[in-house]
């Protein structure tokens, strides 16, 4: 696929779905660069691909994938400390995978140079779809700029949904991630329980797996790098609890209880026993 697309892509922020996405992209063909603000030597067999200067990663790209933590990593990207879009040679193509909320999407778009095409293209599936490249991508933006890309979602992903204008990608996003919250914290609530009312763990999920309780985070709980984790906010649970509060940001009316009951939750999970 990639020798029908001769463009440069950029991947921003190699993290756990960053560095997976954009290995994918090089297995497909495609010529790809990386970008994060670590050490390039932390990125073993890929790090000659990874470009120290974000100025010469900007200058080098004609499309971008955005997959930094957070709006304010993004803003950072572009306008600020790394400033991508302050220099004279940039990409054409700003791709937004970072799960953000959809208002963020537009005032965004009213930052960016007028010349430049954004679209949001958060995707599903977690660092283990990423490394499968079976990522799902909710996708928003112009038609013809996302049947362009097509090839390029195909290769990290098995499924891409074109949701219409602008931010409708990201609002499917973050209305989908609120429901993968709510299921974390109840997965982890009944194992947490399971011990004491005389269930293993692993005999409860394989109930569940085959009831009206399976999920996804439940079905694959044991290949879940992170399904253990408590709280912090630099690791899974806390970007799952920024998912939420992006969700409660696209509200009109502000949260309702149910919004910071998952919001505590999340941020109260107990270690699960042994």
């Amino acid at each position: 696929m990639g020798e029908a697309f001769t463009r440069t892509i950029g991947v921003a922020g190699c993290g756990a779905m960053g560095l997976p996405m954009a290995k994918a992209l090089v297995a497909g063909g495609f010529s790809v660069l990386g970008y994060d603000i670590r050490p390039t030597s932390d990125f073993g067999d890929f790090a000659s691909l990874m470009v120290k200067n974000p100025e010469q990663f900007s200058n080098q790209c004609d499309v971008i994938f955005c997959v930094v933590r957070d709006e304010a990593q993004v803003l950072d990207l572009c306008f600020t400390r790394q400033a991508i879009f302050k220099n004279n040679l940039r990409p054409q193509t700003f791709v937004l995978s970072s799960t953000v909320s959809p208002g963020f999407v537009e005032q965004l778009q009213h930052q960016l140079p007028g010349n430049i095409t954004l679209i949001d293209a958060p995707m599903s599936g977690a660092p283990l779809a990423a490394s499968a490249a079976t990522l799902t991508f909710m996708v928003g933006g112009p038609e013809q700029a996302v049947k362009t890309l097509s090839p390029v979602f195909a290769a990290m992903g098995s499924k891409t949904h074109y949701l219409g204008d602008l931010g409708k990608g990201m609002t499917a996003k973050v209305l989908n991630n609120f429901v993968a919250a709510s299921t974390v914290v109840a997965v982890r609530n009944v194992l947490y329980h399971a011990k004491s009312l005389g269930l293993d763990k692993q005999t409860l999920l394989d109930v569940m797996q085959q009831s009206s309780g399976q999920t996804w985070f439940g079905s694959n709980f044991d290949d879940i790098n992170w399904a253990g984790e408590t709280y912090a906010r630099d690791n899974t649970i806390g970007i799952l609890e920024k998912d939420v509060r992006s969700f409660i940001a696209a509200l009109e009316r502000g949260p309702e209880p149910v919004h910071n009951a998952i919001i505590t939750a999340l941020q109260t999970l107990p270690d699960l026993p042994a």
